[in-house]
């Protein structure tokens, strides 16, 4: 099942990627995509919607609620997201060049996404 995921700013302010449901005209599962200032820069952290009392991405959020959609989404955070609401991990293009690094061997690595704020 393919999901239209969507990056918005809500009334309050708050960044949220989640699934859109056309016929609910409702945003499920959202994650709040924070900016967390380091030495070297921003990078973003996707967190639940309802954290901390909530630890999974669940729930739902009305449409009306929606201040403005971006209109590009880096299919990274795509995938962060699709991964961090399903607990599946996706494949892209790049890691099948590289099998090596899917395997594990040398360490876990952690993604940075700050470097999708630099354009």
């Amino acid at each position: 099942m393919a999901y239209n995921v969507k990056l918005v700013k809500l009334i309050n302010g708050d960044m949220v990627l989640a699934k859109w449901n056309e016929e609910k005209n409702c945003l499920q599962d959202p994650a709040i995509l924070q900016m967390v200032p380091t030495q070297t820069g921003v990078q973003m952290m996707l967190m639940p919607f309802g954290y901390p009392f909530d630890s999974e991405l669940k729930g739902e959020i009305d449409g009306k609620h929606i201040l403005y959609e971006y209109q590009n989404v880096p299919e990274e955070l795509k995938a962060k997201y699709l991964e961090a609401s399903s607990n599946l991990t996706l494949s892209t293009p790049a890691d099948l060049q590289n099998l090596s690094n899917l395997t594990g061997a040398g360490g876990g690595k952690i993604t940075d996404l700050s470097s999708l704020l630099k354009k």
